[in-house]
């Protein structure tokens, strides 16, 4: 009798454990709370950047969804809560780089809606600053509000417009992503 007291013990204790994932060193939980929201993990990635032969390991990302999905047109679609969670690991990431790469991802990815979201990615590219190794970005999209950018454990401001979110989060999901792996590792693949 002891002992199955023992096992409802540690059931419950586990019970309320949040369980995680990890990548390249880096573990993210397999919830967050967005307002009234609990988002999911959907998957991790890593951004690679090639230079010369070698791939450097620029960052894990993270993507929280209400309910998993591996259809990115769908989440994309989709005008509901959403977070990318970016963890850097490259030593040094220079704001210049960060804003190329911004500026780079939605003309690839939204080349159409360039025109009307201008001023927003101007806004957006002003809130980056150099990352280094262990610093943290935080993207997220609540539907009304507009997408919420955290860096570095500070939130910087909040951008209108449920079309800027679809082009900020077509960078991983669209058809040109910065590389196959981190779209695969984000859709759960």
């Amino acid at each position: 009798m002891r002992r199955i007291g023992v096992v409802v013990l540690a059931l419950m204790l586990l019970g309320g454990l949040v369980y995680a994932k990890e990548l390249q060193g880096v573990t993210m939980p397999d919830q967050v709370t967005v307002g009234p929201s609990t988002l999911a993990l959907n998957g991790m990635g890593v951004r690679i950047k090639k230079v010369a032969f070698i791939g450097i390991k620029v960052y894990v990302a993270g993507l929280y969804l209400p309910a998993r999905s591996s259809n990115p047109e769908a989440i994309l679609k989709a005008d509901e809560p959403k977070q990318i969670v970016m963890h850097f690991l490259y030593k040094d990431v220079g704001k210049d780089k960060l804003v190329e790469g911004w500026t780079e991802g939605f003309q690839k990815n939204s080349p159409g809606e360039m025109a009307a979201l201008k001023a927003r990615l101007d806004t957006f590219n002003g809130y980056w600053s150099d990352m280094k190794t262990g610093d943290v970005a935080v993207l997220t999209y609540v539907p009304g509000t507009g997408t919420k950018v955290e860096i570095k454990g500070q939130e910087m401001g909040v951008i209108e417009g449920a079309d800027f979110a679809r082009a900020l989060f077509a960078i991983w999901l669209g058809p040109n992503p910065p590389n196959k792996e981190i779209k695969e590792g984000l859709l759960g693949k």
